[in-house]
């Protein structure tokens, strides 16, 4: 199969999107119970994967995306997607070496001494071969793969069907994800991490950030070799964090090298500013000294000041137990529905950090948090799609430091981390105090009288608008599932009209056709501009 032929592509994409929203639809109609619903998630997630590894390119990174996504799609899917890796078989070396000496405008012996002809690392979109330079230092020269450019146009064009249709027909549950503003963010993402002059921008920046930090390393680059499609960096040797034995033979034991990995991405998760959005095993290296390693820097996100500003509200809200404000920061930050009742997710939010940390010693982690992670998708909560990359750079931090150390440490490494950062940050220290003060009992006090008298009267406002919420939504929902139930007659009808040869009952069936379809995008239409507008007036 050419895997960069355009309608081989598409046409593989195109017909595995339409059979799962078929099978979804059958079973939505059919009314199945829970327990065929699980078999069916698991079906479609391993369809979904092996036509990944089939067609690799950008479909790999989509995949490893949709796998972070826990609190919105089913867990028999996400299981197929666990260990979804970006490596994929090296191309052919006579095209690799042609797209060298053509970036290079020069042979490649003018500027190298020699180059490994096998690839030291293979990924979706680029390639690493390991070269001697002519003053024999050892460098790093990263490769686009052949053709890419062309496959991720014509991924990105397939994707923009799926999203159209899903958009216009599938029955998508409110607050799940904004397949709109992801296909945007992914877009500009990938195309960043396919010119590598960006790349060097970024690892550049980072090395400007980090140079007074003497825990972490990045490698130096060679700008004057670096193109849009080839970018040549020093040699790093590394340890990966996931080599048992070679760790045991290192200066720094284990629990340093957590604190060392949260002490530097906790910045970058918390501070305005860039941030490295694909830190996995192979991107995150530690040196001979302990030195944390940082590669790869074709992905990179970035957070806005004001919500740099709530992400740090929402820890030191965590660290005082000052729920109210840390409700405050989640529906700000987006995560709330516009559904969310405060009170209750400030209960939710005080029992699980109630907590204690030698409580965890009890607890199965990984139980645990697949417990959580349905009764997060029961609960009015969302990972805004702003945020996917940063969830997805989290929990892949976060999986190495519990592989690093017992997982009930991790609440004790974090927390002197986090202290140690917010000394550094001057004035913030007086917003921490004050939030500590607030949350004193005895502050509380002033605030709970305040909120008693006014609750009745706010508890009758909030039932009943709800209620009118709930109202026109269901009319919504109801209307378009019967305009949906015609068109799908219409379409019959026309068939049937074809086969049988019957004018009246094809101009008919044609005319309920049109006349249905439009009706269903008009609903659709008012649906979800109705849809923005309470969202927009909840959240004011």
């Amino acid at each position: 199969m050419n895997k960069s032929n355009k309608l081989v592509r598409m046409s593989r994409v195109l017909s595995m999107a339409f059979i799962i929203f078929m099978k979804i639809y059958w079973y939505k109609l059919r009314k199945k119970p829970e327990v065929e619903w699980e078999k069916l998630w698991g079906e479609i997630g391993t369809r979904f994967r092996k036509t990944l590894f089939e067609l690799e390119g950008l479909l790999i990174k989509i995949g490893q995306l949709l796998s972070t996504r826990a609190d919105l799609l089913p867990q028999a899917f996400i299981k197929q997607l666990h260990d979804l890796t970006d490596k994929v078989p090296p191309s052919d070396w006579n095209e690799i070496h042609r797209i060298i000496e053509t970036e290079w405008d020069k042979p490649l012996h003018e500027h190298v001494l020699s180059i490994d002809k096998d690839a030291v690392a293979s990924a979706s979109i680029g390639e690493v071969y390991k070269g001697v330079l002519k003053d024999g230092t050892a460098v790093a020269i990263k490769v686009q793969r052949p053709n890419i450019q062309s496959i991720v146009e014509i991924d990105f064009r397939t994707l923009g069907i799926i999203i159209w249709f899903a958009d216009h027909f599938v029955p998508i549950p409110k607050g799940f994800i904004n397949f709109k503003v992801l296909f945007k963010e992914l877009r500009q993402v990938i195309e960043r991490e396919l010119d590598y002059k960006k790349e060097l921008e970024s690892l550049l920046s980072f090395k400007e950030r980090y140079k007074d930090v003497g825990i972490v390393q990045i490698p130096s680059v060679y700008s004057d070799l670096s193109t849009s499609r080839v970018l040549v960096m020093e040699w790093v040797e590394g340890i990966r964090l996931t080599d048992a034995v070679a760790l045991d033979q290192l200066e720094v034991n284990r629990h340093q090298l957590a604190e060392r990995l949260i002490e530097v991405f906790l910045p970058q998760w918390l501070e305005p500013g860039t941030f490295h959005a694909d830190p996995h095993p192979g991107n995150v290296l530690v040196s001979k000294e302990g030195k944390i390693i940082l590669l790869d820097f074709g992905m990179v996100g970035e957070i806005t000041r004001k919500d740099a500003t709530y992400f740090q509200g929402l820890i030191e809200s965590f660290l005082t137990k000052n729920y109210t404000k840390a409700v405050e920061c989640l529906s700000h930050l987006g995560f709330l529905l516009p559904e969310a009742d405060s009170r209750t997710m400030e209960r939710l939010l005080a029992d699980l950090m109630s907590i204690q940390p030698e409580q965890l010693k009890e607890l199965d982690i990984i139980s645990f948090k697949l417990e959580l992670n349905d009764m997060i998708q029961a609960l009015p909560i969302q990972v805004p799609t702003r945020f996917v990359f940063l969830g997805r750079a989290y929990v892949t931090i976060e999986g190495t430091i519990i592989d690093l150390s017992s997982k009930e440490e991790l609440i004790d490494i974090a927390k002197p981390v986090f202290m140690k950062w917010l000394n550094k940050q001057g004035n913030n220290k007086w917003a921490y105090v004050w939030q500590w003060i607030q949350a004193q009992p005895i502050f509380k006090i002033f605030h709970s009288v305040t909120e008693f008298l006014q609750l009745p009267q706010k508890l009758e406002q909030l039932k009943e608008t709800e209620q009118r919420r709930q109202f026109q939504f269901t009319i919504y929902e109801n209307t378009k599932r019967q305009l949906f139930q015609l068109t799908l007659l219409g379409i019959i009808g026309i068939a049937s009209g074809a086969y049988l040869l019957h004018p009246l009952t094809l101009n008919l069936s044609i005319a309920l056709f049109i006349v249905s379809s439009i009706g269903y995008f008009l609903c659709n239409y008012k649906q979800q501009k109705w849809m923005k507008y309470m969202h927009e007036k909840r959240r004011r």
